[in-house]
């Protein structure tokens, strides 16, 4: 995926939350624009604990952006796929 269609999702205003996809099945839910930073090659995700009001992360995984397939609003209603990926 390119860096560009990550960062379209992360300045969409309003925000709405969604969930990225990588080419093995995991998947990351991104529930602020805070707790995504999308960079040339990888993105880092924080991942917040379920039911944390104050959206802090426990920890952060670092993907390739390569392995991103498909981001999608958390309700289903907009997905993005990329291109040329295996």
């Amino acid at each position: 995926m390119a860096p560009e269609e990550l960062l379209n999702y992360l300045r969409r205003q309003p925000f709405v939350p969604f969930r990225i996809t990588l080419t093995e099945g995991t998947t990351y839910e991104v529930l602020h624009p805070e707790l995504c930073l999308a960079g040339r090659r990888s993105a880092h995700i924080g991942l917040v604990k379920a039911g944390d009001p104050d959206l802090l992360f426990e920890r952060s995984v670092i993907v390739d952006m390569l392995h991103i397939v498909k981001i999608e609003a958390i309700d289903g209603k907009v997905s993005s796929t990329s291109q040329g990926q295996a």
